[in-house]
């Protein structure tokens, strides 16, 4: 099968049919492909309307959720399930336009593992939805090293290989491009259509930028410190013993020479704090070592991804 689309919906009943549409209407009898509906726990006819999409074509599957788990956990279902060499998400609102599909997959042709789309000119309110993003993208292109002008858009796409390992929590669907850029994929970016909600209510907010830079921590560290905690506790911990060691010494200097006591200034428990710190730091990268050794042992999990192998039988 040449393409899968994964369509995650919550309270969207009203918009699916019209959906189902257009991609029918783009896609039919261009090649083989499925779309592949997640209805996220909804609480309005979603369930409804997916089951009459799935009636009149074959081509729709439709995966219901017991409960509201959130966008990630519908488009980590919908992977999961899919069957495509290439797979494109996209949101259930209409706001991805489905027409820029064949643009997506063109440039994916070009030698690429993900093309990301752009919506470069967005129609969504500016203070509640525009800022944030900006302001999100900024940071997660500062801290990943993969610059994109827009991570939050749900139209993108993948081959199926570079999906194949990643493993989604919280809001992390966004960040594949980055977590597979760390791991050799090739990405790319284009410019897509981007169209103003016309029926029900968004599900995004300014709140929602907090929880994407938490999540956006810790992608960070797994990536960077996952087969090496110790480097990232160890560190924290020798820079806390250092700072004890000057603290000190600045505490010993008022004592000796400016005859200021040690109950007169904070150093020496600012001492102690920096010292226990340190210590629990480097007890706690001694813990992750071993949990990571766990893990990857006792799954028999490897540190490193092949891209191919030449040559072997």
């Amino acid at each position: 099968m040449k393409l899968s689309l994964v369509v995650p919906a919550y309270n969207e009943a009203e918009n699916l049919p019209i959906l189902a549409k257009e991609i029918r209407s783009l896609l039919g009898g261009m090649f083989e492909y499925e779309v592949i509906f997640i209805d996220d726990g909804s609480k309005d006819n979603t369930i409804l309307a997916l089951k009459k999409i799935a009636q009149e074509d074959s081509t729709c599957k439709v995966i219901s959720f017991r409960r509201n788990y959130g966008q990630t956990a519908a488009m980590s279902a919908g992977i999961d399930a899919a069957k495509g060499e290439v797979i494109i998400p996209l949101d259930a609102d209409l706001q991805n336009d489905p027409s820029a599909i064949p643009d997506l997959l063109k440039k994916l042709d070009q030698g690429f593992d993900i093309v990301s789309g752009w919506r470069k000119k967005r129609h969504d309110a500016f203070i509640t939805r525009k800022i944030p993003s900006w302001i999100a993208n900024w940071i997660i292109s500062r801290i990943t090293g993969v610059h994109l002008h827009d991570y939050g858009c749900s139209m993108k796409a993948y081959r199926a290989r570079v999906l194949k390992d990643v493993r989604l929590y919280g809001e992390m669907h966004r960040f594949i491009p980055a977590y597979a850029a760390w791991y050799g994929a090739r990405v790319a970016e284009i410019p897509v259509n981007h169209r103003a909600r016309k029926f029900g209510q968004t599900k995004y907010g300014i709140t929602r930028t907090f929880r994407v830079i938490l999540d956006l921590l810790t992608v960070k560290f797994l990536t960077k410190y996952a087969t090496k905690p110790m480097h990232f506790f160890g560190k924290i911990g020798f820079y806390s013993l250092f700072l004890s060691i000057l603290s000190g010494i600045f505490a010993l200097y008022l004592r000796e020479w400016q005859d200021i006591s040690f109950i007169s200034t904070p150093l020496p428990l600012l001492t102690i704090f920096l010292i226990l710190i340190g210590i629990l730091f480097i007890l706690l990268g001694l813990l992750a070592e071993i949990i990571i050794r766990v893990y990857f042992e006792g799954q028999n999990k490897k540190i490193y991804l092949v891209k191919e192998k030449i040559n072997f039988e």
